[in-house]
This record gives C-alpha cells, sequence and structure tokens, in this order.
C-alpha cells in the first residue's frame, strides 16, 4: 500500500513530531466526540482508542486518544511521544493509576495497564515495529526507553 508507506515515512520526520502532537490529538478528540465514540480520525491509518486515565497529581479524568496495537484481547499503548524529548503525561498517570477506560470502536471498556519491561517488552517492541515502523526512527533519535503498556480488561467484581 502505497498510501501507508508515504505515511509512515512522514510521521518519522522530525517536523511531523513538532506539528502533530498539538494537531492529531485535538482533531481525534473533536472527531470522537461528534460521532459519538464511532470514530477516531487517526485510526484511519492505525487502529486507535481513547484512553480515559485519572491525572497523576490533578486526580481528574485526562482523554487522550492513541493509536494503539490490538494484541488477542488485550491493546499496546506506545508511549513515543512522536518521538519528542519526554514521555507523554499520560504514561505518568498509567503509571500513578493503571485502572482506566479505553473508548474502542464506541464501546467503553474499564481496563488495567501494566508498563511492560524486560523480555516482554522486548517481544512486544519487535512486534510493535512490525506493525508500526516509524516507532525505531522515534526511538534513534531520543536518549529514554519508550514506554510500552499492555492494557487488560478489567472484569468486573462478582
Amino acid at each position: 500500500m502505497i498510501g501507508v508507506r508515504l505515511v509512515q515515512r512522514v510521521s518519522a520526520t522530525r517536523g511531523f513530531a513538532k506539528v502533530a502532537p498539538h494537531v492529531v490529538p485535538a482533531l481525534d478528540r473533536a472527531v470522537h466526540r461528534l460521532s459519538g465514540g464511532r470514530v477516531l480520525l487517526s485510526a484511519q491509518m492505525l487502529p486507535g482508542v481513547v484512553l480515559t486515565s485519572t491525572g497523576a497529581r490533578s486526580g481528574r479524568p485526562r482523554r487522550t486518544p492513541l493509536a494503539c496495537m490490538p494484541d488477542g484481547d488485550d491493546w499496546l499503548l506506545v508511549g513515543s511521544n512522536f518521538g519528542r524529548t519526554g514521555h507523554p503525561a499520560w504514561t505518568y498517570n498509567l503509571l500513578a493509576r493503571p485502572d482506566a477506560d479505553i473508548s474502542w470502536k464506541g464501546r467503553d471498556i474499564p481496563v488495567t495497564a501494566r508498563l511492560l519491561e524486560g523480555a516482554e517488552r522486548a517481544g512486544a517492541w519487535r512486534q510493535l515495529l512490525t506493525f508500526w515502523p516509524p516507532y525505531a526512527a522515534y526511538q534513534d533519535r531520543i536518549d529514554r526507553q519508550i514506554r510500552i503498556f499492555r492494557l487488560t480488561r478489567r472484569r468486573s467484581a462478582p
């Protein structure tokens, strides 16, 4: 698919990293709200969720549209921050309060997030690079290790 390759090439650039964090999430939030939770613009290229986490410092709900990689019954989220220097705020929120919710294909799903480390992270990273190769360019231009979270559906208490 030439369209996907072009988007991958553009999304790996530093220029995209400067502009995208300000434009893509705002557009995704607006379209998601207007469509009643059924549509994310960025999900036209990559699967996406809207993560509702609890602010690490504020304790307030924070809604963040994110690309994801479905993995069986779970989802992998990548804290790439478009290859920018710092970790994205939503990763601090999940580290402080791992219980969250996602909107996935128009359904709200309670989840628990877990930061992947060691061999589990390495295996997920290989899968993610196959899924979206620009993650390698993001990692190459920053000093930090990109955080990867596994989201698992939270079961209701009996």
